[in-house]
């Protein structure tokens, strides 16, 4: 264990950068060093005190005494003995000053790693104190604006959505389990009535039957929704070139019979050429849930306007109804998962809450947004947008 330590320690990235700082100053002075000793060297070798000595003798002596060229010799040897020291004794200097240097750059290395790689030891432990179950704790590491830095705030952001999406996905879970319960608890409820009740007859039987077949077709509803809730919310849906006329001119082709069955006057107005990037079928989920949703809403006589157009940026789709409206409370919750607006009457009809979630996560998916206006007994207009095709 503890040579494993050892050798984890010893291959760390602190030894590493110590060791490349060492390496890198100890070349560098290795190098100065040597070109200091060679130019030395060299400045010995060529400019000798003695030969300068000889030549100036035999210009003012101009003369061949044996005794006088025996005493250059001799300071010519000494000379040459005194340099050979000197040469030496630098080199001994030089080869202990790298040693040194060598262990104060290995020292010095370690130290300056450590100062450099604090901010990341901080984000190594603050990271093994996130747990997946509790995602609130952040970094927030402090200290100059640099690259270090930028990792931290970044691994703070990526916490961030990843508590949001975890969030998301308990309230989610929590919301889908409370709607699956009461068709449950409705559906148990009566069949434990009639099964406990000893006078019991085959009416009696019969009509709890029928509260668990209506109680079973709102659970089925729901789990569909469920599955495309789920299936929107992925970012990998196709992103095709499309044209929007085609798809609301259909869209609302096809629930005109609907609408005629109840008396609702379905009228459009739209624009041609209405090109955006997306999925067909999932923009169209998105149109047809606020159409029927508008259709469901409307009494008979009153009227639907479905309008199509786009400015420099946008694309969009509104459908305007003569509904009962909502408050401005509502407005507000219109788009959230299992919300509805009269909780008994979707009990009874088998809505589940959710189309109107699936429209808002579909058009957000696609870098849109849905927007509704509302005023309470007049009506409502909900709005889709989305990005236009910019053609270069």
């Amino acid at each position: 264990m503890n040579s494993s330590k050892k050798t984890q320690r010893l291959g760390s990235i602190r030894m590493r950068i110590a060791l490349l700082y060492s390496v890198l100053l100890f070349g560098l002075a290795a190098v100065v060093l040597g070109v200091i000793y060679l130019s030395f060297t060299q400045s010995l070798s060529d400019e000798k005190v003695a030969q300068q000595h000889i030549k100036i003798q035999q210009v003012e002596l101009n003369s061949d005494d044996s005794n006088s060229f025996e005493e250059i010799e001799e300071l010519v040897l000494f000379e040459e003995k005194v340099n050979r020291n000197a040469v030496e004794q630098l080199r001994d200097y030089i080869f202990l000053a790298l040693a040194g240097l060598l262990l104060i750059s290995l020292m010095v290395g370690w130290y300056v790693a450590g100062i450099v790689l604090k901010p990341i030891k901080h984000i190594s432990i603050a990271a093994r104190e996130i747990s997946a179950t509790d995602l609130s704790k952040r970094i927030d590491l402090r200290g100059p604006s640099d690259e270090l830095r930028d990792l931290a705030d970044t691994f703070d952001d990526m916490l961030a959505r990843l508590d949001k999406a975890f969030r998301n996905q308990r309230e989610f879970l929590e919301e889908a389990a409370h709607e699956l319960r009461n068709p449950l608890a409705v559906m148990r409820a009566n069949l434990e009535v009639v099964s406990a009740d000893p006078d019991s007859t085959i009416e009696d039987f019969g009509a709890a039957n029928e509260v668990a077949n209506r109680a079973s077709e709102r659970m089925g509803k729901l789990v569909d929704d469920l599955l495309l809730y789920a299936h929107h919310e992925r970012p990998d849906l196709q992103r095709v070139d499309l044209d929007l006329t085609e798809l609301v001119v259909n869209t609302v082709e096809d629930f005109q019979a609907e609408a005629k069955s109840l008396g609702v006057s379905l009228l459009l107005e739209c624009d041609s050429y209405l090109e955006v990037v997306g999925d067909h079928l999932a923009l169209r989920r998105a149109f047809a849930n606020i159409l029927s949703n508008s259709i469901r809403v409307s009494e008979k006589g009153k009227h639907i306007y479905v309008k199509a157009g786009s400015d420099k940026e946008m694309v969009w789709i509104s459908v305007r109804d003569e509904g009962y409206g909502l408050d401005p409370k509502d407005s507000e919750k219109v788009f959230d998962r299992f919300w509805k607006a009269d909780e008994v009457s979707a009990r009874e009809a088998g809505r589940s809450g959710l189309g109107l979630a699936i429209v808002k996560t579909i058009v957000e998916t696609h870098g849109g947004r849905s927007t509704v206006r509302s005023t309470k007994g007049v009506g409502s207009t909900f709005t889709i947008w989305l990005p236009r095709l910019v053609k270069e």
